[in-house]
């Protein structure tokens, strides 16, 4: 027994021994943990030197190819948490998680993935030679170039290789869309859109960090939480700039009020909520106002009606995949509109927002539209059915 106390005793001493040179005996820091927090400070000091619009101090930090980018970006917060280090010799790579906060305008952070190349001076001073989205992270605007900011009433416009001019337009539209979107669902909403504007197609795809594929004809897409709960930050309207240009004046208007209409409606939209809803709604409140008749508005259904081939039912959410079929796609998008109209003409605009909400406030999504036809419309899905294949006839024949 005592000899093996005094191996056991005669192992930690040397133990000790061998670390002395790096760390003492005892927790000191070792040599990574030394580096680790070099490059926190580091990047500690660029968030603030970038808050603080010190391009100087910005520049001592590392490269300064996002402080152009993001030079008119107005952000309350900005910060880096430093995840992993991996360094080699005087290079290193790092996984951190950026936050930041857009001025007036998100409640919540957004976190995204960062990876980092860091180089180290003759002087021993670590500096930043790259900071891109991590492997598995979308793109923010600004990893895409100098970034344009545009202030609108009820609006903020983002955009990269888009004119001041182009970009006043899109501030123009959404101020006339929130408006409109309020009159309509009510002010109970942030009453304020942001609106990203990317150089093309593939620059929508690598902010949504998706195949360019998913978003081809697309005219604008929403992002956000489901269900609002206040913990996310707010929601961004993307733009496909070559889709959105071939549209006319009115369908510019319609494509924005929808798109802020799912903005505002966000905090009632949950797993409960189909597809042919909150679409068809969103539709419905983009088209107020403009005149347009449902032969115009829903051409691919209003052929269907003619060729005698009206919708068994309404459109699931599969229907409504970027990748269906083209003509799929737009009959469930008008076939959700004129769902959401139908009750807007025979139960009332009110009905049609309470409706709206009961759904959403089902929780999930089984029994959730039954529920609220039951409640609200005083009616059962079949009846409702019926009732839906009979306005899209009389619409549309």
């Amino acid at each position: 027994m005592a000899g093996l106390r005094r191996a056991w005793r005669s192992g930690v001493v040397g133990l000790c021994l061998l670390l002395v040179p790096l760390t003492g005996c005892g927790g000191g820091r070792t040599a990574a943990d030394s580096a680790r927090t070099e490059v926190q400070q580091v990047l500690d000091r660029r968030a603030a030197a970038l808050l603080g619009h010190d391009e100087t101090a910005y520049g001592r930090t590392g490269s300064r190819t996002q402080y152009e980018n993001l030079r008119t970006v107005p952000l309350d917060d900005w910060s880096y948490r430093l995840t992993s280090l991996h360094r080699t010799g005087s290079t290193a790579t790092a996984a951190a998680e950026l936050r930041y906060r857009l001025r007036g305008i998100d409640r919540a952070p957004v976190t995204t993935g960062r990876t980092l190349t860091l180089r180290r001076t003759a002087d021993g001073q670590w500096y930043v030679a790259a900071d891109r989205p991590a492997k598995k992270a979308a793109q923010q605007l600004w990893d895409q170039g100098a970034v344009t900011a545009v202030k609108g009433g009820h609006s903020l416009i983002l955009g990269v290789g888009q004119s001041t001019d182009m970009l006043h337009t899109y501030a123009r539209l959404a101020d006339r869309a929130v408006p409109a979107v309020s009159q309509a669902w009510g002010t109970h909403w942030t009453r304020r859109v942001v609106v990203l504007v990317p150089r093309s197609l593939e620059g929508m795809a690598g902010v949504l960090g998706s195949p360019v594929s998913s978003y081809r004809g697309i005219a604008a897409v929403t992002t956000g939480e489901a269900g609002g709960s206040g913990r996310a930050p707010a929601d961004r309207v993307v733009i496909n700039p070559e889709a959105y240009a071939l549209l006319g004046d009115v369908g510019k208007q319609v494509v924005l009020t929808h798109e802020t209409t799912h903005v505002a409606t966000r905090a009632n939209t949950t797993p409960a909520t189909p597809l042919w809803l909150s679409e068809g709604y969103a539709d419905w409140v983009g088209y107020l106002g403009t005149g347009r008749t449902p032969g115009e508005a829903a051409a691919e259904l209003a052929r269907a009606v003619q060729e005698d081939r009206v919708p068994a039912g309404l459109p699931t959410d599969k229907d409504f995949g970027f990748d269906s079929n083209p003509t799929r796609l737009a009959q469930a998008y008008e076939s959700g509109w004129l769902a959401c109209r139908m009750i807007a003409d025979r139960w009332g605009e009110v009905r049609l927002g309470e409706f709206y909400r009961v759904v959403g406030g089902h929780g999930k999504r089984a029994g959730a539209v039954e529920g609220a036809l039951r409640k609200v419309l005083g009616t059962t899905p079949e009846a409702f059915t019926a009732q839906w294949q009979d306005y899209v006839r009389a619409q549309l024949g």
